[in-house]
């Protein structure tokens, strides 16, 4: 009797347990985890390669010394040659001839290597964004890439001007010029950096597109070599798509290792959003989806 007791208690018990619970409001819904916030919880950060790559493989160093060494080599001969320049025709507002020779450089991951910020991202499990990256810059702690101190000082010696033309925006002028100084690169007064915001009258820029600085520095200079990470470093991109990429790319093939120098970046820029048709406003897993259908499987 005492059992059937229990028996009948402990079930009456249960039900109302249940009950209690069914009438309990349901918990909202958890919001769908970011690739990156599944990246900090010890996930695979889309940027973890390419950063792990940069920041301690020989090769990446190899690559950017060969690259900075072989320019050196070109250089006399880019300044013997009177025709010489480095703008295409469609930016070369007038003639070159007579004026003094400057080489142009971008700035990130052609000459500061800013994967220390990169890193941050991965490990914060988060994305690029202008407040973060301003507070990197103001740290003023990027490091030169390996070979372009060497290769800036030699042609500065030879009275060739280092212009940088940066999308750094043109408030972070002073922080900028300072870490190149003290990275130990050339710098011959605060004109030579034409960040995004610096205005060229007559001149449209769309967007954060270099024509209108390369222009305003083909008025000044004779340009022997531009340096880059990235095609738009060199010339005007108009449509940003793999097509239109690669038509520039084969239209100005035979100025690379000549004029044009191309440094290696596989941690972000303007080939990630021709992927993706630009829209950075898509999930990032849409984005990433994007480029996985853009891998050649091919057997």
């Amino acid at each position: 009797m005492r059992v059937s007791l229990l028996a009948a208690g402990l079930a009456a018990s249960l039900l109302t347990l249940a009950a209690c619970k069914r009438t309990e409001p349901a918990a909202a819904p958890a919001a769908a985890e970011t690739p990156a916030a599944a990246a900090a919880k010890g996930g695979t950060h889309d940027n973890l390669n390419a950063v792990a790559w940069v920041q301690t493989s020989v090769e990446y160093r190899a690559i950017a010394t060969q690259t900075f060494r072989a320019a050196a080599d070109h250089l006399d001969k880019a300044l013997k040659e009177k025709h010489w320049d480095a703008l295409v025709p469609a930016e070369r507002g007038n003639a070159a001839t007579g004026l003094k020779p400057a080489v142009v450089m971008d700035v990130d991951e052609t000459v500061l290597d800013n994967s220390p910020y990169q890193a941050r991202l991965i490990r914060d499990g988060k994305e690029y964004d202008e407040v973060s990256w301003d507070q990197w810059v103001a740290e003023k702690k990027a490091r030169p890439l390996p070979g372009v101190v060497d290769f800036a000082r030699a042609a500065a010696e030879k009275g060739v001007t280092i212009l940088y033309i940066s999308n750094r925006a043109v408030h972070l002028k002073e922080a900028t010029l300072a870490n190149l100084r003290e990275a130990g690169l050339p710098v011959a007064d605060d004109s030579v950096f034409l960040g995004l915001g610096t205005v060229l009258e007559g001149c449209e820029q769309n967007g954060s597109e270099k024509n209108c600085r390369r222009r305003l520095a083909g008025q000044r200079y004779r340009v022997l070599m531009q340096f880059g990470d990235q095609i738009g470093d060199f010339v005007q991109v108009e449509a940003n798509t793999r097509d239109g990429r690669q038509a520039l790319f084969d239209e100005y093939d035979d100025w690379f290792g000549e004029r044009w120098w191309m440094l290696p970046n596989p941690t972000y820029g303007s080939w990630e959003p021709a992927l993706f048709n630009n829209a950075w406003d898509q999930p990032a897993a849409a984005r990433t989806q994007a480029k996985r259908d853009a891998l050649d499987y091919a057997p």
